[in-house]
C-alpha cells in the first residue's frame, strides 16, 4: 500500500508541486508484492480519481517511468526507473567501494554476499552477489531490512548506545517474523554484549526459516557505523561453528578493508550513538 506519507503529499502539494506529488505516489504503489497493477488498483492504493491517474500514468509511460502489458493492460515500473536506480548507486562511493570486495566473497564462499547502510533506523539494501549455494532470482539492492532480525543490522545495533536501543524496541519497531526473532530489548542487549565480544554479528533464522548469515560493521571516518557486510545462505551451510569461525574472520576483513576505503582508521575509537539522531550517518 502506498506510504501515508505519499497520499498526504499528493492532496496537500501546492499546484505548482501537485502533480509531482501525484505522480511519485504513483510509483510507490508498485512493489515486489505488486509489481503488476491496475488503473483501477494504483485509484484505490492512492486515493485519487481513475481518470486523474489514467490521465497521469499515461504521461508517466510516455516518459518511460512505467510500461503497459499489451495483453493484459497491467502496468509495471519502467526502463527508465533502472536508469534512474543505476545512476544512483553509482553515485555512492560505499558501492562502488564495496561492489569488488562483495562479489569476490561471494565467489570465494559460495554464499551470498550483502551490503546495506545505516539510514533511518533500518537497512537500506545497496548491493547483494551469489554464491553457487545461495542462488536467488531477484536483486536485494532497494530493499530495507529491521535491524533487530539480521545479522548486518546486529552488527549495526552493537555500536549504538543502550538508550538507542531502548527507545528502538520502545517504538514498537521490533517486530516478529519468526519464533526465533529478538522482540525483547532485554534479550537483545545480551545478543548485542555477546557481538560486542567476538567481533561479528549473526542471524539464525530470525528473519526467514533455514536462513542464516554472519555480519559485521563498516565504519566511516569518525569511527560509526554507518553500514555492514554479511554472508549468508541455508542454514546448513553457516551452522557447524567451525564453518561459521572461518566464514567470520573473512567477513570481518571485508568490512575493515571497506572502512578504511571510508576514510576510517585504528586509532580514531567509535562512539555510542545516542538516541533518536537517528536519521543515518552523516559520512
Amino acid at each position: 500500500m502506498v506510504t501515508v506519507e505519499w497520499r498526504i503529499m499528493a492532496a496537500e502539494s501546492g499546484a505548482g508541486t501537485q502533480a509531482v506529488a501525484r505522480a511519485l505516489s504513483l510509483l510507490v504503489c508498485f512493489s515486489d508484492e505488486h509489481n503488476e497493477l491496475r488503473v483501477s488498483e494504483l485509484s484505490a492504493r492512492t486515493g485519487l480519481g481513475q481518470s486523474t491517474v489514467s490521465r497521469m500514468i499515461s504521461s508517466l509511460e510516455r516518459l518511460g517511468f512505467v510500461a503497459q502489458d499489451a495483453r493484459t493492460g497491467l502496468y509495471r515500473l519502467g526502463p527508465q526507473l533502472v536508469t534512474l536506480g543505476s545512476a544512483a548507486l553509482n553515485s555512492s562511493f560505499l558501492f562502488r567501494a564495496a561492489r569488488q570486495v562483495a562479489q569476490n566473497l561471494a565467489h570465494a564462499t559460495g554464499l551470498g554476499v550483502n551490503l546495506a547502510e545505516f539510514s533511518d533506523r533500518q537497512l537500506f539494501y545497496l548491493c547483494n552477489f551469489e554464491g553457487a549455494k545461495s542462488p536467488k532470482s531477484f536483486t536485494m539492492a532497494g530493499r530495507t531490512a529491521p535491524l533487530h532480525a539480521t545479522g548486518m543490522g546486529k552488527a549495526i545495533l552493537a555500536e549504538q548506545s543502550k538508550e538507542y536501543v531502548d527507545i528502538y524496541y520502545d517504538e514498537g519497531l521490533a517486530n516478529s517474523y519468526t519464533p526465533h526473532t529478538i522482540t525483547r530489548s532485554s534479550e537483545m542487549h545480551k545478543a548485542l554484549e555477546e557481538v560486542r565480544n567476538r567481533g561479528y554479528a549473526t542471524e539464525i533464522e530470525e528473519l526467514a526459516f533455514g536462513r542464516a548469515c554472519v555480519a559485521a560493521p563498516i565504519r566511516g571516518r569518525s569511527g560509526e557505523a554507518v553500514a555492514a557486510l554479511s554472508v549468508s545462505g541455508p542454514l546448513s551451510e553457516l551452522e557447524p561453528p567451525a564453518r561459521q569461525q572461518e566464514l567470520s574472520l573473512m567477513v570481518i576483513e571485508a568490512a575493515d578493508e571497506l572502512s578504511v576505503a571510508l576514510g576510517f582508521t585504528m586509532t580514531r575509537a567509535p562512539q555510542p550513538r545516542m538516541p533518536l539522531s537517528v536519521r543515518g550517518p552523516a559520512d
